[in-house]
């Protein structure tokens, strides 16, 4: 071949290899760069029939993943395989060489599996490696000619060089996608483990209420409002709804409307402008932007001022707003949980809340009952919390006995759950051996409150002087003729504390 003629395939295939290079680094899908590089080896590097296979990641067979026709671009083609030794591309495969046939005629290896190739031109196929050795894939063409066919099959291999970078590359990534999606799916599991009904405690109808109401929420879009006293399980109720609801999937945004003033509030909700602001340096999506989708939990919404009211009305009721500093309308679609522990109504009563704004919210309200009013639960309660102190101090054992649950089911819990829970941690810890006795709740003050009367559930309105607690309810039995209603009201007790009392006591009742 004359030596202008190399020069001139030379420069042919370094031209080709700079556009395989950019197609390769382009933000194609790996299946449209692999039909990218075989368009160039067709039109810049006379290369025609260009075919690409990769093995399989569960098998050691190849498939073909891309194919170049010669008169009309991308063939209609049945899915094609090819396993290891099999045909020519099988013996790439399970050689791990580059193969070279001046007529693919007069090759007995060759099947034609895919009726693509010229029977009268030359073959040339090269393996594709990642890591030095092995062999993911085959690249295969035809050149124009049996001319300099040693040449053509060293630009081959070069081609095939740069798709196993890309290959490794793409794989690597496609892993780590794999890795980052199933771990997303473990976190939702554990979330919705987490926050699933059997970690809401209650079996008084108080709180079996709550469950229902809870359920039918769940299933539609509409705005809740929940309300009670603070250290009752809002947010764990807001958690219960967002998890079991058709927004699932999306983002869970929460924010404490009582934690920031005005201008920092309306910047954290709606987002803001890049220099809208002193500081504000960059632009800041808010937390309804990033709740698209989802839902956002609104807490101490009754903490709010008036001139933020208003701002927040326009949400609840278009679902639109501006962020700060900025004219562009941002629209988005948002399912709002709120609560609070002030009493809404004589806020509006006062002209602290708006009446609109109470009416939006107020759509679907959940009333947490305190833990004084449900005083049954404590047993359960108990057993739950100390289950999650146990695992948040590495496991360690916890037990609680009755003579604790006795004393705990005395206090009023001016705090709910989340002074039962701080109790019973403060217990744990000063409890060497893990045992939740009286005198480990002794420790922790609760009993010092009892006999200081904070407690009025503590003291009996008979005289009990001098009895234990096994004797006062049978007291309190006897002078109420064994009614437990009316011993109830002695003891200043509801008929579900007393009856508790009266299992765990062993005491037996009297028929009269």
């Amino acid at each position: 071949m004359p030596m202008a003629d190399r020069t001139r395939l030379i420069e042919q295939e370094l031209d080709a290899l700079y556009q395989v290079s950019r197609v390769l680094n382009s933000s194609l899908t790996l299946r449209d760069k692999l039909q990218g590089v075989l368009e160039v080896l067709h039109e810049r590097a006379g290369m025609r029939s260009g075919m690409l296979a990769l093995r399989e990641k569960n098998t050691d067979a190849l498939v073909i993943c891309s194919v170049k026709q010669n008169s009309s671009g991308n063939t209609d083609w049945e899915p094609v395989r090819y396993e290891p030794g099999e045909g020519l591309i099988g013996t790439i495969l399970d050689e791990g060489y580059t193969i070279v046939v001046e007529r693919i005629a007069d090759e007995p290896r060759f099947l034609g599996k895919m009726g693509l190739y010229d029977p009268t031109l030359p073959f040339i196929g090269a393996p594709i490696r990642v890591g030095g050795d092995e062999v993911v894939g085959v690249l295969a063409a035809q050149p124009v000619d049996a001319v300099l066919l040693g040449e053509r099959a060293r630009f081959l291999e070069m081609v095939a060089n740069l798709i196993a970078q890309s290959v490794e590359m793409l794989r690597g990534v496609e892993q780590r996608q794999k890795d980052l999606t199933e771990e997303r799916d473990q976190l939702k599991q554990s979330l919705r483990k987490n926050y699933g009904f059997e970690n809401i405690i209650g079996h008084t109808s108080s709180m079996q209420r709550v469950f229902e109401l809870v359920r039918q929420v769940a299933k539609w879009n509409t705005t809740v409002l929940i309300r009670g006293e603070s250290g009752t399980g809002k947010e764990v109720i807001a958690n219960a709804i967002h998890y079991h609801s058709a927004c699932a999937g999306g983002p869970f945004i929460k924010l404490n409307c009582a934690a920031l003033p005005d201008n920092l509030l309306e910047s954290e909700l709606f987002g803001h402008e890049k220099g809208a602001f002193s500081g504000a340096v960059n632009q800041r999506k808010g937390r309804f932007e990033l709740a698209n989708q989802g839902t956002i939990f609104l807490d101490e919404i009754g903490e709010i001022s008036a001139q933020f009211q208003a701002k927040l009305l326009r949400v609840l009721q278009e679902g639109e707003f501006e962020r700060v500093g900025g004219v562009q309308t941002l629209k988005v679609r948002v399912r709002i949980i709120a609560a609070t522990n002030r009493d809404l109504e004589e806020a509006v009563e006062k002209g602290q809340f708006r009446e609109d704004l109470y009416y939006r919210l107020n759509v679907m309200p959940i009333n947490m009952p305190p833990l004084r009013d449900r005083l049954e639960d404590i047993p359960q309660l108990a057993e739950f919390l100390l289950a999650r102190i146990s695992r948040q101090q590495g496991g360690r054992p916890l037990v609680i006995k009755e003579s604790a649950i006795r004393i705990l089911m005395r206090h009023d819990w001016p705090g709910n759950v989340r002074e039962l829970e701080n109790t019973l941690e403060r217990a744990a810890i000063m409890s060497a051996e893990g045992i939740i006795d009286r005198d480990a709740i002794a420790l922790t003050g609760i009993e010092d409150e009892l006999s200081l009367g904070l407690a009025p559930t503590a003291k009996p309105e008979f005289n009990t002087e001098g009895m234990d607690e096994r004797e006062q309810v049978i007291a309190a039995l006897e002078q109420a003729g064994w009614v437990q209603a009316k011993a109830a009201r002695l003891l200043n007790m509801t008929p579900r504390q007393i009856a508790y009392r009266v299992r765990i006591l062993n005491i037996r009742m009297k028929h009269i």
